[in-house]
């Protein structure tokens, strides 16, 4: 991966990964260099993810300004950017959603590995996980991701950590289980039978439950521009900001305005 990097790029990210261990800033390394280190997925990919407490951003983007580099807040809820020429890292402590926030437990579980011949810590696959598996746009679906991820390292993941973090949403994760015995009929066993059985009991619980008169929509956790219709038009409440929501309105429009100009 690195051998498609320009100079430039590499320079960059190296002084920031060195930046951020001299400043003892804890990080993980995220994105196409954790995936690779799971699946051997080589992705060519132009950005570098770094992940952060949200309450480390501050001082590091203070850090990076004083090395030279131009940052912004791109959206307040999950995502920052520094950029050096024409390259940049995306700063991440949230998901888009706002639902997969960076805690302790991602720096907990983080492994070892290497990234441009440094050492760095990477995302926990169970987190990768989490946070892809609401990625579910018209432009980008991370299902693949998963399902890789799943193959690869299925056998030794913490099922019972990623059921805690999936929480009130467990059915996303039931649904990437089921493609995933669609897409890999022969290799099952690498999502152990219980936690599909655990799930399935949820479901059957939740079919004999009163069904509810609230009008929510939680599509907009998986898509932040195909389930607008029925926010704006159709009269249901918006899961992001409904009662107990992960975001606030403002930060809904702020990522809403950013659909512009892509494709929906």
């Amino acid at each position: 991966m690195p051998d498609i990097l320009t100079e430039e790029a590499r320079a960059f990210y190296c002084r920031t990964v060195k930046l951020l261990a001299e400043e003892e800033i804890p990080f993980l390394v995220g994105g196409a260099y954790a995936l690779r280190r799971y699946t051997g997925i080589v992705r060519h990919t132009k950005d570098f993810d770094i992940f952060i407490r949200r309450g480390d951003y501050v001082r590091l983007m203070e850090k990076l300004e004083a090395a030279g580099c131009r940052t912004e807040l791109t959206f307040p809820h999950w995502l920052g950017k520094a950029h050096c020429g024409d390259d940049f890292i995306d700063v991440i402590f949230s998901s888009g959603n706002a639902v997969a926030s960076v805690d302790d437990e991602w720096f907990e579980h983080a492994e070892a590995g290497e990234v441009l011949g440094m050492s760095v810590l990477l995302c926990p696959a169970e987190e990768m996980i989490w946070s892809k598996a609401f990625v579910m746009e018209r432009e980008r679906f991370d299902g693949a991701d998963i399902a890789h991820l799943i193959r690869a390292i299925g056998d030794r993941l913490n099922w019972q950590r990623l059921l805690r973090r999936f929480g009130p949403h467990w059915r996303v994760l039931m649904s990437h289980l089921v493609m995933y015995g669609f897409v890999y009929p022969g290799e099952r066993k690498q999502a152990p039978d219980w936690v599909l059985g655990e799930l399935m009991q949820r479901l059957a619980a939740d079919t004999q439950e009163t069904v509810s008169n609230e009008r929510v929509c939680h599509g907009t956790l998986i898509s932040r521009a195909q389930y607008l219709i029925d926010i704006k038009e159709w009269g249901y409440q918006d899961a992001r900001i409904a009662p107990g929501g992960p975001m606030t309105r403002a930060e809904v429009e702020h990522w809403t305005a950013s659909i512009e100009g892509q494709p929906t």
